[in-house]
């Protein structure tokens, strides 16, 4: 074994002299006997990563340290989760056992690091270990909470230190967090985690633009203080008046949140007004009452700002459902510049960046122990998670529809109130209220008036659910619902019918094609699988059988040629290997895209598609995924939220960006979509058209324009060669008079 130098000593003494510290400010150790447990931990994984290195060079035990420092000084977690921190990669990675952690430590301690080591060798065959370990992870909600949070931690540190891995590793990494990690961080109330998280994944995926963003937050830097100080000065005035014990400072927007609504709203860096927002964080007295004291200090601010009347957020009457409380209100500013002001306690702002651990240490110094928000969520999750489920995939899916963001509120007849996802429906509502009525709903009175089940809810609507004894589950349900708990029951009932939907999809498929005198084959099947993002024969007979898949464009599918998607001329390089010229594709390549040999001794060259989801075009960034059922390699652009969840479901098949890159042989046209906005007049219909057919002898798949008020909008789908075509499109596009808005639409 591999012994310590002396500078690695050093360094691995003053880890642990840090981490001593954090715990002692924190009141870890409120004895001898507790500061003893955690040395102990910290001694024994020291031992058992004696002369293991991490990637960037250091010595393997200062990860543990840093997670351990994760979990108290920015969460807060206690003696056993700093243990278990501690020890949370010695069963994975070295000699010892969980025997051995139960007798040197606890049972307790055994089972939290249990739940912290990675899944080897038990994996479904038809399931990615990914997305079982994901699986054996989330199931330790069923016993103890904090063991997600030390996984939190866990990923937190490996993605501080993400630099050291290879692209590709950093491409499967950053899609796991993005798509899991960073939605579970915020539902577990860790805002501070999750915004590092994203600026993190941002950075080693789009480190140009994260550089860019980074660098013109510095350069206004400045200015933007200047501003803040002019706008704060007379708030300070009447707080200190009204004797109020506060801190104020202003919160500079993420990069990550900042790139997010640059992309969202098509805009620059320069017109998002929204950078920064202020926040009064105060002590409370003892009376009057805490919310009282906020509405107070919010008066004091709206007495000097005019609110926004749209903009007023009250988390203190009806918190959100991670526990987050606060006053939030956007008000006129100086210089005509709106300004959010964001209005806390010192208990409510510990409860915003600390998340579920300042939550569960409030709740028990008082007397109330009232199941809340965030305590209904954990119920629901144990109670998805102890449901079987046949997929691991599937479970991770269903599980991430719980991690929403949004909450609106809902009542029922008789004044309950129900935190829900925005965007729920009836039918979510009627599941959230009784698995029964959910089943049989057949539609419901919202604010007395009579709608249907696929209705979508808002903040305060009052929803009686109605019901029918002959009602039953179908499959079209599964596109209405939202919420993990409906889309889980509703699979459950469907799956107790799928051996019969299996037989009778394949009947159904098998007549269907005999009317366009087609065999089923397996030739067939494979096209068929690949169009409707069926994993396997059985998945495609049973959505079928169910009538998930309506089969109504199968002649469509049956009759598709090359030009939607094909890389005749356009191609994709992988260096260091040869294409095959300009052949002409055989006849089972008709609506794939051209080939490229991947590995000089592979048997076969990889098929090429473009991905429906975001529809890529050369001069886009690509990645590519190759599919395990058809072996294609399915081309997405590097910014598309479904690239995201199969990165991290299936982070195996990626292959790296700067692995793949497009290669100029001849024109050919690619679909593109573009959404357009402005002053309506006589002929501008006429105008657009003639600068996109005459002008540049593009053609237009279809056009809708819809005006209204003197306004016009609508979306235009056109073939274009690559980016560079389009873009000089949509500059002379913006040149139309009338023309506000133009930009691609960006199907991620």
């Amino acid at each position: 074994m591999v012994e310590y130098s002396p500078a690695d000593e050093i360094l691995i003494e003053e880890k642990w002299q840090e981490l001593e510290e954090a715990c002692r400010k924190a009141k870890v150790f409120r004895r001898e006997d507790d500061w003893q447990f955690v040395r102990r931990a910290f001694f024994l994984a020291k031992e058992a990563h004696k002369g293991v290195r991490r990637r960037s060079g250091e010595p393997y035990v200062i990860h543990p340290i840093e997670v351990a420092l994760i979990a108290v000084r920015e969460i807060g977690l206690g003696k056993k989760s700093v243990v278990a921190a501690l020890l949370h990669d010695v069963v994975e990675d070295t000699e010892y056992t969980l025997e051995d952690i139960s007798r040197i430590f606890s049972p307790k301690i055994a089972s939290m690091v249990d739940g912290l080591t990675k899944m080897s060798g038990v994996f479904n065959t038809d399931s990615s270990e990914q997305a079982e370990y994901f699986r054996k992870v989330l199931l330790t909600l069923s016993d103890d909470v904090r063991v997600i949070i030390i996984k939190i931690a866990d990923r937190l540190h490996n993605m501080r230190t993400l630099g050291a891995m290879p692209h590709n590793k950093q491409i499967k990494i950053t899609s796991e967090t993005i798509y899991l990690f960073v939605p579970l961080a915020h539902r577990l109330g860790l805002h501070a985690i999750k915004s590092e998280l994203e600026d993190l994944c941002m950075r080693y995926r789009f480190p140009e633009e994260y550089e860019e963003i980074t660098r013109k937050i510095d350069d206004t830097e400045t200015e933007r203080q200047a501003y803040i100080e002019k706008f704060m000065a007379p708030i300070r005035a009447v707080l200190d008046k009204n004797k109020f014990q506060y801190e104020m400072t202003a919160r500079v927007k993420s990069i990550y949140s900042i790139w997010n609504k640059m992309r969202r709203k098509n805009i620059p860096f320069e017109e998002v007004y929204d950078l920064f927002a202020i926040r009064i964080i105060f002590k409370t007295t003892p009376f009057p009452s805490e919310k009282t004291q906020c509405w107070q200090i919010y008066s004091c601010v709206t007495d000097i700002y005019k609110p926004h009347p749209d903009r007023l957020r009250d988390w203190i009457s009806m918190p959100k459902s991670n526990g987050y409380e606060a006053l939030h209100s956007t008000v006129m500013g100086p210089d005509g510049i709106w300004v959010e002001v964001q209005v806390r306690t010192q208990r409510m702002d510990d409860i915003a960046e600390r998340g579920f651990a300042a939550h569960w240490k409030y709740k028990h110094q008082t007397i109330a122990q009232e199941e809340d928000g965030l305590d209904k969520w954990l119920r629901q999750v144990r109670d998805a998670l102890n449901s079987p489920t046949e997929s691991a995939h599937e479970f991770l899916d269903n599980f991430k529809l719980s991690l929403y963001k949004r909450d609106i509120v809902v009542f029922t007849p008789k004044g309950d109130a129900h935190t829900m996802p925005y965007g729920a429906t009836v039918l979510d509502f009627a599941y959230e209220i009784h698995t029964n009525i959910g089943n049989h709903a057949i539609g419901a009175k919202v604010n007395h008036r009579t709608q249907p089940i696929t209705t979508r809810l808002n903040t305060g609507d009052q929803v009686e659910i109605i019901t029918a004894e002959s009602a039953r589950p179908k499959a079209e349900w599964l596109d209405v619902v939202i919420t993990s708990k409906a889309r889980q029951t509703i699979q459950d009932w469907l799956k107790g019918e799928r051996q019969d939907n299996i037989e009778y999809g394949m009947r159904h498929l098998e007549e269907s094609l005999a009317e366009y005198n087609v065999t089923l084959n397996g030739r067939v099947l494979r096209k068929l699988m690949a169009a409707y993002e069926c994993r396997n024969k059985d998945e495609l007979y049973s959505k079928i059988g169910a009538g998930i898949i309506k089969l109504d464009n199968l002649e469509q599918l049956l009759k598709e040629n090359a030009s939607r998607k094909i890389l005749k001329f356009w191609k994709l390089l992988i260096p260091g290997t040869t294409t095959t010229g300009d052949e002409d594709l055989d006849d089972d390549a008709t609506t794939l895209d051209d080939t490229l040999a991947v590995d000089e001794n592979a048997p076969h060259e990889p098929v090429f598609e473009m991905a429906e989801c975001c529809e890529p075009i050369p001069g886009d960034r690509v990645v590519g995924y190759r599919d395990p059922q058809s072996g294609h390699i399915i081309v997405h652009k590097s910014t598309c939220d479904k690239l995201i969840r199969l990165a991290a479901q299936y982070g195996e098949n990626i292959i790296r960006e700067q692995d793949i890159r497009w290669s100029q042989q001849k024109a050919v046209s690619y679909l593109a979509s573009v959404e357009i906005y402005g002053i309506d007049r006589p002929s501008i219909v006429l105008d657009l058209t003639k600068v996109i057919t005459a002008d540049f002898s593009i053609n237009m798949r279809a056009i809708s324009i819809q005006s209204h008020d003197g306004i016009f909008e609508g979306t235009i789908s056109l073939y274009v060669q690559d980016i560079d075509s389009l873009n000089m499109l949509l500059d002379n596009i913006r040149k139309i008079k009338g023309i506000e808005r133009v930009k691609r639409l960006l199907n991620t």
